[in-house]
């Protein structure tokens, strides 16, 4: 049975035993129905994972003893932060939880002209704290041992003149453009850092992204095809990663017929 994986806000040391708190312990006790004895790996986002015992489990609280520290390195090797348009609903949560398991290290939200309901602030702080929630699980669920960075959601054109206040900077800054003259693969040189701007439903208007390219970022396309937010971001991740990342180990590992 494959022993479950849990994020913890909590320092961790050998031997200690630490209360899990509401949302963990919901899932562990109320939806997996797990009880005391049980095996659990926990990680805190400090580095590595730690190999657990479930030794309480009420209704309304539980405990875990914490076992061994295992220094296991999921930290990816290419800086990524996505830049992404806030999209509705399902579309945002698909593209957060995706990324998340594509490696990003930094996640910020922005508000561009064609984002739906972003001027209101109360809405904005609800869907940080569900946004959280779908990055925690998706890091559990695939295996990460940090949580990517999430960033409070500002205006698109705000966001820009920060990036572009940078002097040299080296990141390779990237706005995902149907219309771009060169496609995404034409980029030769191994960048130490991206950035990739993605636009919400209906894309970036011509002048936002000629702001990005005022403010250094560089115009790509991915193929033939129009894409969807939501896919946009993970397939030029996966792209990203392919090429320079931790997904180009894979054609190592692929043994010829």
């Amino acid at each position: 049975m494959r022993i479950p994986r849990c994020y913890l806000d909590h320092p961790m040391a050998t031997g200690q035993e630490i209360p899990l708190d509401e949302r963990t312990h919901r899932h562990v006790v109320q939806v997996l129905r797990l009880r005391a004895g049980a095996p659990l790996i926990l990680f805190n986002g400090q580095g590595g994972e730690y190999t657990a015992t479930l030794v309480q489990a009420e209704r309304r609280a539980s405990r875990v003893r914490v076992e061994a520290h295992a220094p296991r390195d999921t930290q990816p090797p290419l800086p990524i932060t996505l830049v992404q348009g806030i999209s509705k609903g399902d579309h945002m949560d698909f593209a957060l939880q995706k990324a998340t398991e594509l490696g990003v290290s930094r996640i910020q939200p922005v508000i561009s002209q064609r984002t739906v309901g972003g001027d209101n602030e109360q809405r904005l702080a609800k869907k940080m704290t569900h946004w959280l929630g779908i990055i925690i699980s998706a890091s559990e669920q695939c295996g990460r041992n940090e949580i990517p960075h999430l960033l409070p959601p500002q205006p698109l054109e705000g966001w820009l003149s920060e990036y572009g206040a940078t002097p040299d900077n080296p990141d390779l800054g990237l706005v995902l453009d149907p219309m771009a003259p060169s496609n995404l693969t034409d980029i030769t040189v191994k960048p130490a850092s991206v950035t990739l701007l993605i636009g919400p439903e209906g894309g970036l208007e011509e002048r936002e992204i000629g702001q990005a390219i005022h403010v250094g970022m560089r115009q790509a396309r991915l193929g033939p095809r129009i894409l969807r937010t939501e896919t946009a971001g993970m397939a030029t991740l996966a792209v990203l990663q392919a090429l320079w990342g931790d997904l180009g180990s894979c054609r190592h590992t692929i043994k010829e017929p």
